[in-house]
């Protein structure tokens, strides 16, 4: 029993140890795993995902939503899922090391407070909307049943996008629905990384198996994210899903478009929020352990050495 407390102890001591100055970071290889895992999560959980997009459009059931994408034949099951494959990759190299890195600006030397946690994972959520917007507009448009025949692929729609002006390819085009996104990202980031670790702490000292507090703090996170901003995600594929300079109702009129379109009833806003919220969970769950298992790694590494 004193052995197993010895190691939960290094265990917990490994995540607010500061980085010796000169040393190379292993962010790094952190960036790549986390790349390699939400690539997986991305391909396989992606024809669920894109049953919930068809729920969220069209606020129509589980069961009608397949019908329709099976209607359409297995060959689009997947279409539209590179720009998601590669955002989703970019997002577990970016999200993690943004976090990390103002962390250790704002508090050099651990334990870290709740509030540089907060901050540093608001500041990182704002990162990762500003690079991987474009990629979910696209996704989104591509995603839409109704978008098929005038936008057959990702070129079809860059194009679209070309042709506005300047302003316009930002507002119209590929930042379409920025200021949803930015609130959601953001706020989901400081929620994920303010309790993370202190959800995962609280098991570890319980004496479970390395792998199990990582993979329970980052599904519970995960799930109460998701169930939380549920409504923004919901308006955010909405927004997105509109193209060209005719059809772009703004913020306002797109919110009430929705609470409209749901009957002004808050249960049928969360239709489909079943199985995106355990999608979320299954893949953050399974992040955030492959980041835990290579942080105690290269920790242990680093003891060696």
């Amino acid at each position: 029993m004193g052995e197993q407390n010895h190691s939960t102890g290094k265990e917990l001591q490994h995540r607010t140890r500061p980085e010796a100055p000169g040393k190379k970071s292993w962010h790094s290889q952190a960036y790549a795993l986390g790349a390699v895992s939400n690539f997986m999560s991305t391909f396989l959980t992606f024809p669920i995902y894109k049953v919930v997009f068809r729920q969220q459009i069209h606020a129509m059931a589980v069961s009608e939503a397949v019908r329709q994408l099976w209607h359409e034949g297995p060959q689009y099951f997947y279409r539209g899922i590179y720009p998601p494959l590669l955002s989703k990759t970019l997002q577990g190299t970016l999200l993690f090391g943004t976090y990390d890195s103002l962390l250790c600006s704002l508090s050099p030397v651990g334990p870290h407070s709740l509030g540089h946690r907060w901050a540093a994972g608001l500041m990182s959520g704002v990162v990762e909307a500003v690079a991987l917007s474009p990629f979910e507009r696209v996704q989104n448009v591509l995603q839409d049943g109704r978008k098929q025949a005038r936008f057959p692929s990702t070129f079809s729609i860059l194009k679209e996008f070309n042709s506005y002006g300047l302003w316009g390819r930002l507002s119209l085009g590929y930042y379409r629905g920025f200021w949803p996104v930015l609130a959601r990202n953001s706020l989901g980031s400081a929620l994920y990384f303010s309790f993370k670790d202190p959800i995962q702490d609280g098991l570890a000292e319980q004496g479970l198996p390395h792998w199990v507090p990582a993979l329970v703090s980052g599904s519970v996170n995960g799930t109460i994210t998701c169930l939380v901003l549920y409504p923004l995600i919901v308006l955010v594929a909405n927004m997105q899903s509109h193209i060209g300079w005719q059809s772009m109702p703004s913020l306002w009129a797109s919110a009430q478009d929705v609470w409209d379109t749901r009957g002004r009833k808050l249960l049928l806003i969360y239709r489909g929020g079943s199985l995106v919220i355990l999608r979320s969970s299954v893949t953050w769950g399974l992040t955030t352990a492959i980041h835990d298992f290579l942080q105690r790694k290269s920790h242990s590494r680093k003891e060696l050495d």
